[in-house]
């Protein structure tokens, strides 16, 4: 694939430029030092892929973005930043990617793994649906509620309150054993005391610096801790289908 690099520092270009051009699926890189200057480029040609800088002068990266998405053909888009607080924007953009500074290879094939994917007309396979059941007992009746529909979890002592759409149901389970063993299913810790199901989420939400994330059809507001916010932001851009 011919791929585009635009950041405005120098050094960070050429070393995404160099880290790229190391990947086998990358036959071609291209850099520019500006947005204006990556927008004359596209009109000269085509790329399969844009990787792009945030904060530069001028035309920021969200505002090219933007101009991208108009574009009959629109390349796909990997944010690479040192700047984790742009995260939603970039959700709401559809980017393939969001990669923060410094950049490793290991995370950068990955994003180049996605890109790939997007170009091939192939989505990433959708997890087969969770049919595992959970069983909790109430009044010495014992039901089977479905893992699936569980929004979030919260801790409660030694045991755990299973929440979902319509009630909630308390498990003698601790939370790090939930963790641990639901973590395949999109289980997720965004508090020590609260996990969350990445498929249940809607919304994601930026005040002052503090996040916080809606889930289920009531949309039920649930608090981010400052440790877990930029681990889930990038577990939710992965785990979203991108399209055009």
């Amino acid at each position: 694939m011919r791929v585009l690099v635009v950041d405005d520092e120098k050094p960070a270009l050429d070393e995404l430029a160099y880290l790229l051009a190391a990947e086998p699926r990358v036959t071609d890189v291209v850099t520019s030092s500006s947005a204006t200057e990556a927008l004359r480029i596209l009109q000269e040609g085509e790329v399969d892929a844009v990787f792009l800088d945030i904060q530069m002068p001028g035309l920021t990266g969200l505002e090219l973005a933007q101009v991208l998405r108009r574009f009959r053909n629109p390349p796909p888009v990997v944010f690479v930043t040192a700047h984790e607080q742009h995260a939603v924007e970039a959700f709401d953009l559809r980017a393939v990617d969001y990669v923060l500074k410094p950049v490793g290879a290991s995370r950068l094939a990955e994003a180049v793994r996605r890109v790939a994917s997007t170009l091939d007309g192939a989505t990433e396979s959708a997890p087969a649906r969770d049919e595992a059941q959970v069983a909790v007992e109430r009044g010495g009746v014992t039901r089977f509620i479905n893992r699936c529909d569980i929004t979030h979890v919260e801790a409660q002592g030694d045991y755990a309150r299973l929440h979902t759409a319509a009630e909630s149901h308390l498990l003698r389970s601790p939370l790090t054993t939930l963790e641990e063993e639901w973590a395949s299913a999109g289980f997720v810790r965004i508090h020590r005391s609260l996990l969350v199901s990445l498929t249940h989420v809607t919304e994601v939400r930026m005040d002052g610096g503090r996040c916080t994330v809606v889930v289920g059809p009531r949309g039920e507001e649930l608090v981010v801790s400052r440790r877990h916010t930029r681990e889930l932001r990038e577990l939710l851009l992965a785990s979203r289908t991108v399209g055009p």
